[in-house]
Protein backbone atom coordinates (compact mmCIF):
# COMPACT_ATOMS: atom_id res chain seq x y z
CA UNK A 1 0.00 0.00 0.00
CA UNK A 2 1.54 2.96 -1.20
CA UNK A 3 1.29 7.27 0.11
CA UNK A 4 2.30 10.42 -1.40
CA UNK A 5 2.84 12.78 0.92
CA UNK A 6 2.20 16.88 0.21
CA UNK A 7 2.86 19.84 3.01
CA UNK A 8 4.77 17.14 4.82
CA UNK A 9 6.12 19.43 7.60
CA UNK A 10 7.63 16.92 9.76
CA UNK A 11 5.74 13.98 8.91
CA UNK A 12 2.60 13.71 11.46
CA UNK A 13 0.16 12.29 8.49
CA UNK A 14 3.54 10.14 7.04
CA UNK A 15 3.93 8.25 10.57
CA UNK A 16 0.20 8.00 11.21
CA UNK A 17 0.27 6.21 7.59
CA UNK A 18 3.17 3.98 8.11
CA UNK A 19 1.52 2.52 11.33
CA UNK A 20 -0.81 1.71 8.98
CA UNK A 21 1.34 -0.62 6.70
CA UNK A 22 1.63 2.44 4.01
CA UNK A 23 4.94 2.60 2.21
CA UNK A 24 5.63 6.81 1.89
CA UNK A 25 6.71 6.85 -1.82
CA UNK A 26 7.15 10.59 -1.85
CA UNK A 27 7.24 13.46 0.26
CA UNK A 28 6.71 17.72 -0.90
CA UNK A 29 7.71 20.50 1.86
CA UNK A 30 8.38 23.96 1.05
CA UNK A 31 9.54 25.15 4.27
CA UNK A 32 13.37 24.37 4.70
CA UNK A 33 13.81 23.04 8.47
CA UNK A 34 10.67 20.94 8.20
CA UNK A 35 12.72 19.89 4.77
CA UNK A 36 15.71 19.08 6.99
CA UNK A 37 14.01 17.07 9.25
CA UNK A 38 12.38 14.97 6.32
CA UNK A 39 15.96 14.12 4.86
CA UNK A 40 17.30 13.01 8.47
CA UNK A 41 14.24 10.94 8.81
CA UNK A 42 13.17 9.80 5.27
CA UNK A 43 16.66 9.77 3.36
CA UNK A 44 15.26 7.21 0.79
CA UNK A 45 12.26 8.67 0.06
CA UNK A 46 12.02 11.29 -2.98
CA UNK A 47 11.12 15.07 -2.21
CA UNK A 48 10.00 17.86 -3.41
CA UNK A 49 10.15 21.24 -2.26
CA UNK A 50 7.32 22.91 -4.46
CA UNK A 51 3.91 21.57 -4.98
CA UNK A 52 3.72 23.05 -8.22
CA UNK A 53 6.49 21.60 -9.68
CA UNK A 54 5.29 17.84 -8.66
CA UNK A 55 3.14 16.52 -11.79
CA UNK A 56 2.25 12.60 -12.63
CA UNK A 57 4.87 12.34 -14.52
CA UNK A 58 7.45 13.24 -12.13
CA UNK A 59 6.45 10.85 -9.58
CA UNK A 60 6.72 8.12 -11.89
CA UNK A 61 10.13 9.42 -12.98
CA UNK A 62 11.68 9.26 -9.78
CA UNK A 63 9.41 6.44 -7.96
CA UNK A 64 8.66 4.37 -10.83
CA UNK A 65 5.09 4.59 -9.91
CA UNK A 66 2.02 5.51 -11.86
CA UNK A 67 -0.82 6.28 -9.22
CA UNK A 68 -0.72 5.49 -5.34
CA UNK A 69 -3.44 4.15 -2.87
CA UNK A 70 -3.69 7.27 -1.13
CA UNK A 71 -2.54 10.89 -1.07
CA UNK A 72 -2.60 13.12 1.86
CA UNK A 73 -1.70 16.36 2.59
CA UNK A 74 -2.16 19.24 5.77
CA UNK A 75 -2.81 21.92 2.70
CA UNK A 76 -1.28 25.46 4.92
CA UNK A 77 -3.64 26.67 7.30
CA UNK A 78 -2.54 29.77 7.50
CA UNK A 79 -5.51 31.41 5.22
CA UNK A 80 -8.37 29.82 7.86
CA UNK A 81 -6.51 29.82 11.11
CA UNK A 82 -7.74 32.59 13.77
CA UNK A 83 -4.29 33.24 14.30
CA UNK A 84 -3.84 35.16 11.12
CA UNK A 85 -6.06 37.64 8.93
CA UNK A 86 -8.37 34.61 7.82
CA UNK A 87 -8.28 35.66 4.08
CA UNK A 88 -9.29 32.26 3.38
CA UNK A 89 -9.73 31.63 -1.04
CA UNK A 90 -7.74 34.96 -1.43
CA UNK A 91 -4.50 33.99 0.36
CA UNK A 92 -1.39 33.37 -1.93
CA UNK A 93 -1.23 30.73 0.93
CA UNK A 94 -4.45 28.67 -0.07
CA UNK A 95 -3.33 25.99 -2.13
CA UNK A 96 -6.11 23.65 -1.90
CA UNK A 97 -6.31 23.96 -5.79
CA UNK A 98 -1.90 22.75 -6.11
CA UNK A 99 -3.51 19.50 -4.25
CA UNK A 100 -6.92 18.90 -6.79
CA UNK A 101 -4.50 19.13 -8.84
CA UNK A 102 -2.63 16.82 -8.32
CA UNK A 103 -5.02 14.67 -7.11
CA UNK A 104 -6.97 15.03 -10.52
CA UNK A 105 -3.60 13.43 -12.17
CA UNK A 106 -2.40 10.77 -10.24
CA UNK A 107 -6.08 9.79 -9.21
CA UNK A 108 -5.54 8.17 -5.79
CA UNK A 109 -7.95 6.07 -4.63
CA UNK A 110 -8.14 7.62 -1.40
CA UNK A 111 -7.47 11.47 -0.37
CA UNK A 112 -6.54 12.16 3.11
CA UNK A 113 -6.83 16.43 4.29
CA UNK A 114 -6.28 18.16 6.88
CA UNK A 115 -6.72 21.60 8.11
CA UNK A 116 -7.67 23.71 11.06
CA UNK A 117 -11.49 23.84 12.02
CA UNK A 118 -11.53 28.15 10.33
CA UNK A 119 -11.49 25.45 7.12
CA UNK A 120 -15.40 24.42 7.82
CA UNK A 121 -16.37 28.35 7.70
CA UNK A 122 -14.12 29.32 4.90
CA UNK A 123 -13.51 26.42 2.51
CA UNK A 124 -14.80 23.49 3.73
CA UNK A 125 -17.59 23.14 1.23
CA UNK A 126 -15.84 24.42 -1.88
CA UNK A 127 -13.19 21.38 -1.24
CA UNK A 128 -16.06 18.57 -0.80
CA UNK A 129 -17.58 19.71 -3.93
CA UNK A 130 -14.35 20.15 -5.61
CA UNK A 131 -13.50 16.38 -4.96
CA UNK A 132 -16.77 15.32 -5.67
CA UNK A 133 -16.47 16.80 -9.36
CA UNK A 134 -13.34 15.12 -9.63
CA UNK A 135 -15.42 11.77 -9.32
CA UNK A 136 -14.71 11.15 -5.09
CA UNK A 137 -17.21 10.76 -2.44
CA UNK A 138 -16.16 12.94 0.25
CA UNK A 139 -16.88 13.77 3.78
CA UNK A 140 -15.25 15.41 6.69
CA UNK A 141 -15.39 15.35 10.56
CA UNK A 142 -13.47 16.53 13.17
CA UNK A 143 -11.29 15.37 15.86
CA UNK A 144 -9.78 16.47 19.23
CA UNK A 145 -5.97 15.89 19.68
CA UNK A 146 -6.73 16.07 23.32
CA UNK A 147 -9.09 12.70 22.89
CA UNK A 148 -5.84 10.72 22.10
CA UNK A 149 -4.21 12.17 25.04
CA UNK A 150 -2.68 15.39 23.74
CA UNK A 151 -2.49 18.69 26.17
CA UNK A 152 -3.71 20.85 24.06
CA UNK A 153 -7.14 20.70 22.23
CA UNK A 154 -5.63 20.23 18.94
CA UNK A 155 -8.67 20.57 16.74
CA UNK A 156 -8.95 19.32 13.28
CA UNK A 157 -10.49 18.40 10.68
CA UNK A 158 -10.02 15.52 8.38
CA UNK A 159 -11.34 15.32 4.79
CA UNK A 160 -11.76 11.78 3.53
CA UNK A 161 -12.26 11.11 -0.12
CA UNK A 162 -12.67 8.02 -1.63
CA UNK A 163 -13.15 7.02 -5.50
CA UNK A 164 -15.37 3.63 -4.81
CA UNK A 165 -18.23 2.75 -3.43
CA UNK A 166 -16.69 1.85 0.36
CA UNK A 167 -17.46 4.67 2.25
CA UNK A 168 -19.96 3.62 4.26
CA UNK A 169 -17.36 0.80 5.53
CA UNK A 170 -14.30 3.51 5.73
CA UNK A 171 -16.73 5.32 8.16
CA UNK A 172 -17.90 2.60 10.20
CA UNK A 173 -14.21 1.55 10.98
CA UNK A 174 -12.83 5.07 11.72
CA UNK A 175 -16.21 5.20 14.37
CA UNK A 176 -14.94 1.92 16.00
CA UNK A 177 -11.76 2.55 16.00
CA UNK A 178 -11.34 6.52 17.45
CA UNK A 179 -14.84 5.69 19.45
CA UNK A 180 -15.71 9.61 18.11
CA UNK A 181 -18.68 10.89 17.11
CA UNK A 182 -19.17 12.79 13.65
CA UNK A 183 -19.97 15.73 15.32
CA UNK A 184 -22.08 18.30 13.02
CA UNK A 185 -19.83 17.09 9.67
CA UNK A 186 -22.12 16.25 6.95
CA UNK A 187 -21.76 13.57 4.39
CA UNK A 188 -21.17 14.97 0.81
CA UNK A 189 -22.09 12.31 -1.76
CA UNK A 190 -22.48 12.75 -5.93
CA UNK A 191 -26.04 14.57 -5.88
CA UNK A 192 -25.37 16.89 -3.45
CA UNK A 193 -26.59 17.65 0.03
CA UNK A 194 -27.69 20.66 2.12
CA UNK A 195 -25.57 23.19 3.22
CA UNK A 196 -24.33 22.96 6.97
CA UNK A 197 -24.23 25.62 9.78
CA UNK A 198 -20.53 25.70 11.08
CA UNK A 199 -20.83 27.74 13.92
CA UNK A 200 -20.59 25.17 16.45
CA UNK A 201 -16.83 24.62 15.31
CA UNK A 202 -15.73 28.12 15.64
CA UNK A 203 -13.39 27.80 19.06
CA UNK A 204 -10.24 28.81 19.60
CA UNK A 205 -7.54 26.24 18.90
CA UNK A 206 -5.35 25.93 22.00
CA UNK A 207 -1.49 25.20 20.48
CA UNK A 208 1.37 22.99 22.16
CA UNK A 209 3.60 26.12 22.91
CA UNK A 210 5.72 26.90 25.38
CA UNK A 211 9.47 28.09 26.93
CA UNK A 212 12.64 26.26 26.07
CA UNK A 213 15.78 28.06 26.83
CA UNK A 214 18.83 26.82 25.56
CA UNK A 215 17.44 25.02 22.70
CA UNK A 216 18.70 24.85 19.03
CA UNK A 217 16.76 25.79 16.38
CA UNK A 218 14.33 26.65 19.30
CA UNK A 219 11.92 29.04 17.18
CA UNK A 220 11.71 26.29 14.25
CA UNK A 221 10.90 23.56 16.04
CA UNK A 222 8.18 25.14 18.17
CA UNK A 223 6.67 26.41 14.59
CA UNK A 224 6.98 22.88 13.68
CA UNK A 225 5.01 21.76 16.53
CA UNK A 226 2.69 23.96 16.12
CA UNK A 227 2.07 23.52 12.70
CA UNK A 228 2.26 19.39 12.77
CA UNK A 229 -0.25 16.64 13.30
CA UNK A 230 -0.47 14.32 16.36
CA UNK A 231 -0.16 11.35 14.96
CA UNK A 232 -2.42 9.44 16.78
CA UNK A 233 -5.08 11.67 15.80
CA UNK A 234 -5.30 10.42 12.32
CA UNK A 235 -3.71 6.66 12.69
CA UNK A 236 -7.50 5.71 12.66
CA UNK A 237 -8.45 6.79 9.67
CA UNK A 238 -5.47 5.14 7.67
CA UNK A 239 -6.09 2.13 9.31
CA UNK A 240 -9.61 2.21 8.27
CA UNK A 241 -8.70 2.96 5.10
CA UNK A 242 -5.95 0.00 5.18
CA UNK A 243 -8.96 -2.53 6.32
CA UNK A 244 -11.20 -1.28 3.56
CA UNK A 245 -8.74 -2.44 1.47
CA UNK A 246 -8.07 -5.26 2.44
CA UNK A 247 -11.37 -6.22 2.04
CA UNK A 248 -11.83 -6.49 6.21
CA UNK A 249 -15.00 -4.91 7.70
CA UNK A 250 -14.87 -3.83 11.34
CA UNK A 251 -18.44 -5.01 13.46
Amino acid sequence: MTHLSLFTGIGGLDLAAEWAGFETVGQCEFADYPHEVLCRHWPDVPKWRDIRTLTKEGLYERTGLRTVDVISGGFPCQPFSTAGKRRGRQDDRYLWPEMLRVIQEIKPRWVVGENVSGVVRDALDEILKSLEQAQYTAWAYSFKASEVGALFAGDRIAILASSNDRCTTMRRNIQFQTNAEFTGCRDYYRGGAQEFDAGQWWKLESRPYGVAHGVPNRVDRIRCLGNAVVPQQFYPVFQAIAEVMKGVETT
